[in-house]
């Protein structure tokens, strides 16, 4: 079997991870890949030992074009079937470039953001079947009227391995000029408005009042970051907050913290989420999306409604000032991770979907 793969993200973050998981998976079982990305994407040099790469411009939704790079790439390579693992116009052209060709195409969808009900029987058209990455965005879709046989979920993993390493908690600390015993709240997301920044901002007074001495970490780069580090500096949160950007060293600090906070208002399922969990980081996240199905309230961390900052406050509050709570939680979230999220059964689970759309 072959499978054309298109990721239309351009730097590795969590979606652009599961390809490259998935890649690993199907080239492990005899699969031959090809991957389209974007010219100069970060996946391509990492997927160049699991698939042929093919780099081209990807101008998201304006780029007409892009269905005739598309088209002329099957064309070349001759896949049995396309998978389409991400928005950003990839989605409805690769589903037009691939309905041309004549060649079956499968969608991954990874938000949960809702679509108007004629978008949905439009461009859902395209795809024999439609992957959710969570059982919320699956109901999300049903609502929408699409039919139930035509979606399934797989849901997203994580490689646990690099999170299972111990981190030196006071050298952690050292390394960012902290004393040993600070406590530390993190938060790893693109800097976009859905992720929810402004509710942790928002929370940070009444939490500093009680946990003066509490830094906050946030990993990830985007289009807010300019308005966050101005809203940083004019709430006064200069000495407690650091944007750390984007790192490639991400399971050697993620477990030096005491805390992951996610407020996201959407989420697909949150693979930041699956990493602290097997870094055994407590999580406070929102009711919203897969978000549920990763958090189980009260056993691996605490669940939040949507934009509730009184709640957030509470729970940060809870968890910073219980370090039992945080280490029993934090077992649990290990073994849920290790239990149920293995890349394993995400790649058994896609390439059923395969040999399904394949046998029609």
């Amino acid at each position: 079997m072959k499978v054309l793969h298109v990721e239309a993200g351009r730097h590795l973050y969590g979606g652009a991870k599961q390809v490259l998981y998935i890649l690993q998976g199907l080239a492990a079982r005899g699969v031959t890949n090809v991957l389209a990305c974007p010219s100069g994407a970060h996946i391509a040099a990492e997927a160049r030992a699991l698939a042929e790469v093919v780099e081209m411009p990807m101008g998201g939704d304006a780029d007409l074009g892009l269905v005739l790079r598309l088209k002329q790439t099957i064309h070349t390579h001759r896949p049995d079937i396309v998978h389409i693992h991400s928005r950003r116009g990839a989605d409805l052209w690769g589903g037009i470039a691939a309905k041309l060709a004549g060649v079956p195409c499968v969608l991954s969808r990874r938000v949960d953001n809702p679509e108007a009900r004629w978008a949905v029987a439009l461009k859902y058209r395209l795809f024999e079947h439609v992957i959710t990455i969570s059982e919320g965005i699956r109901q999300v879709l049903l609502a929408e009227g699409l039919a139930p046989e035509k979606v399934s979920c797989v849901r997203s993993a994580v490689d646990p391995a690099p999170y299972l390493h111990e981190v030196d908690k006071a050298a952690f600390r050292a390394d960012l000029g902290f004393a040993a015993d600070t406590p530390i709240a993190g938060m790893v997301a693109q800097l976009i408005p859905r992720k929810g920044h402004r509710h942790l901002l928002a929370a940070l007074p009444a939490v500093l009042a009680e946990h003066p001495r509490l830094q906050v970490l946030i990993y990830g780069r985007g289009p807010l970051e300019a308005e966050l580090r101005q809203a940083v500096a004019d709430l006064g949160f200069a000495g407690h907050v650091t944007l750390m950007g984007f790192v490639d060293d991400l399971p050697a600090q993620l477990g030096g913290l005491d805390l992951l906070v996610h407020p996201a208002d959407m989420e697909g399922l949150g693979v930041s989420l699956l990493q602290a969990s097997a870094a055994r980081v407590p999580i406070i996240a929102s009711r919203a999306g897969g978000m549920p199905e990763a958090v189980v309230d009260g056993e691996n961390g605490v669940l939040i409604e949507v934009g509730n900052v009184t709640a957030l406050t509470a729970a940060m509050k809870r968890l910073l000032g219980d370090a039992a709570l945080r280490a029993r939680m934090g077992e649990a979230g290990r073994a849920r991770v290790l239990s149920e999220f293995s890349v394993d059964a995400m790649c058994e689970g896609n390439l059923a979907i395969y040999h399904k759309v394949l046998a029609r």
